[in-house]
C-alpha cells in the first residue's frame, strides 16, 4: 500500500504531535507516526514540570523568557493537561545566598514574577519543609500531565484532517536526487508513504532517523531518574536554589511526589544503565528540602532520556548543554525536503512546533500563519475526554501513570 501525505512527521511525542497539529490547522495534509504509543519516548518519561523559566533565568535568559511565555499559553489552551501548583525556589542554610539574589534579579529581567518568602512564610506555605530553610522565592511553576497533553494534540491533528499512527515505526527512508521520495512504515501501518516533506521529531532518536536519509544530526542524550514516593501533603513544586545538581526538584503529583533528577550521558537511548545510586541520590538530595520523603514508600521509579543536541559537546557530562531547541533545515545538508527539530523542553513544545511548522510552510509555499497559541486543545476542560484520547493513542506513560480523575 502507498500513501502520499503532504507532510510525514516522525515522532509522536509532544513536539511531533505539536508540529502535526500546527500544520493540520494550516490546512496541510499531515500523517504522524510513532514506533510505540504516543509520548512513549522522552515526553512521557519526564518529571512533568511546567517551567516558569526561573530555573534557567540567569544561565539562559532567552530560554527562560520562552518558558514563561509558553507557561502562560499552556495555562490558557491546555486546561486539565496542566495543574497550577505554583513553585518555590528554596534556599537552605548551606546554599549560597548570592545565587538566590542573582536568580531573582535574572527573573525580573526576563519578566518572571517572583515573591520572596522568609523562613516563617515558607514553613506556612509548606509545613513539612526543611527546618534550615532560610528563605524561598515563589514563581509560577506548575505540573504537566504529558499523556493528556500529547493525546490532546493528536486529537487536534485528526480533527483537522490529519492522520495519527501509534505503533508504526519508521523503517527506512529512500532518498533520490537530494529528496526523500519514500518512507517505509511498519507495525500497524505496514505501508510506504511518499510525502512531499518529512519532519524528524524523534527526540533522542533524531540522529537515527536523520541517518536513514544520510544526514548527520549529532545528539548527546543524557538519562535522568525520577522517583515517585507516597506523599500527598505538598502544594507547590520545590526547586533547590543552587546550581543545577542531582535531586533538586520535588513535584506534587496527585497522592505522590516525584523526586528528580540525575544527568548521566548515554550512548544509546534504548540501551542504558538504570543505576541504584541514582534512585538513592534523588531521595537523599530531595529530602534535604522535604525531609518526609526520606522514609516515604517508593511507589515507582522511571528513567527518561533528554534529547540534547550538542555537536561540539558530546564528550561532556551534558548537564550544561543548552536546553534550547533547534529547527534544522537539511536542505543545507543536501536533502531538500527534510527537517529535524531537536533539543528543547516539554514546556516549550508548542513554540518548537510552531518554528518547525513555519520552516515547513516556507518550503511548501503555505501562507497560513500558526494559530496554536490561541486555540484550546480538544477536551481541555473534560478530564474524561482527555483520558479517552490517552487510551485511543496508547499514550499512558510513566510520568503520569498515577493520575486519574479523582486526583484532579
Amino acid at each position: 500500500m502507498t500513501r502520499s501525505p503532504t507532510v510525514l512527521v516522525v515522532g509522536g511525542g509532544a513536539t511531533g504531535a505539536g508540529v502535526a497539529r500546527d500544520l493540520a490547522r494550516r490546512g496541510v495534509d499531515v500523517a504522524l507516526v510513532d514506533r510505540g504509543g504516543l509520548g512513549s519516548g522522552t515526553s512521557g518519561r519526564s518529571h512533568g514540570l511546567l517551567h516558569s523559566g526561573a530555573r534557567y533565568a540567569e544561565s539562559d535568559p532567552v530560554g527562560a523568557e520562552e518558558c514563561i511565555e509558553e507557561n502562560r499559553v499552556l495555562r490558557e489552551i491546555a486546561g486539565e493537561c496542566v495543574r497550577d501548583t505554583g513553585g518555590l525556589f528554596v534556599e537552605l542554610a548551606t546554599d549560597d545566598p548570592a545565587y538566590f539574589d542573582a536568580k531573582r534579579a535574572a527573573c525580573k529581567d526576563v519578566g518572571i514574577p517572583t515573591t520572596v518568602l522568609d523562613a516563617a512564610a515558607a514553613h506556612e506555605r509548606v509545613p513539612g519543609i526543611a527546618s534550615d530553610v532560610e528563605r524561598a522565592m515563589a514563581v509560577p511553576d506548575g505540573v504537566v500531565y504529558p499523556s493528556r497533553l500529547v493525546a490532546a494534540n493528536a486529537a487536534a491533528v485528526e480533527a483537522n484532517g490529519g492522520t495519527v499512527h501509534p505503533h508504526a515505526p519508521l523503517e527506512a527512508l529512500a532518498v533520490e536526487d537530494g529528496r526523500v521520495v519514500a518512507a517505509t512504515i511498519g507495525g500497524r501501518v505496514d505501508a510506504t508513504f511518499e510525502p512531499t516533506f518529512v519532519v524528524n521529531a524523534a527526540g533522542a532518536w533524531a540522529g537515527d532517523v536523520a541517518a536513514m536519509a544520510g544526514v548527520d544530526v549529532e545528539m548527546a542524550p543524557s538519562r535522568g531518574a525520577m522517583v515517585a514516593v507516597d506523599h500527598d501533603a505538598l502544594g507547590p513544586v520545590l526547586n533547590r536554589c543552587r546550581e543545577p545538581e542531582d535531586g533538586d526538584i520535588v513535584l506534587p503529583h496527585a497522592d505522590e511526589v516525584v523526586l528528580g533528577t540525575t544527568s548521566v550521558p548515554v550512548d544509546d537511548p534504548d540501551d542504558y544503565e538504570r543505576a541504584d545510586w541514582e534512585r538513592a541520590r534523588c531521595v537523599e538530595e530531595c529530602a534535604a528540602m522535604l525531609p518526609a520523603v526520606a522514609d516515604a514508600e517508593v511507589t515507582r521509579t522511571w528513567w527518561g532520556v533528554r534529547p540534547l543536541y550538542a555537536p561540539d559537546e558530546a564528550d561532556t557530562d551534558r548537564r550544561g548543554i543548552s536546553r534550547g531547541f533547534f529547527a534544522l533545515d537539511h536542505a543545507d545538508d543536501g536533502v531538500a525536503n527534510l527537517a529535524s527539530v531537536v533539543g528543547g523542553k516539554l514546556t516549550t513544545y508548542r513554540r518548537m512546533a510552531e518554528a518547525t511548522a513555519d520552516l515547513v510552510a516556507d518550503h511548501l509555499g503555505v501562507d497560513e500563519p500558526s494559530t496554536t497559541a490561541d486555540a484550546t486543545l480538544p477536551g481541555a476542560d473534560d478530564p474524561d475526554r482527555l483520558d479517552a484520547f490517552v487510551d485511543r493513542y496508547d499514550a499512558r506513560n510513566p510520568s503520569d501513570a498515577n493520575v486519574d480523575d479523582a486526583a484532579r
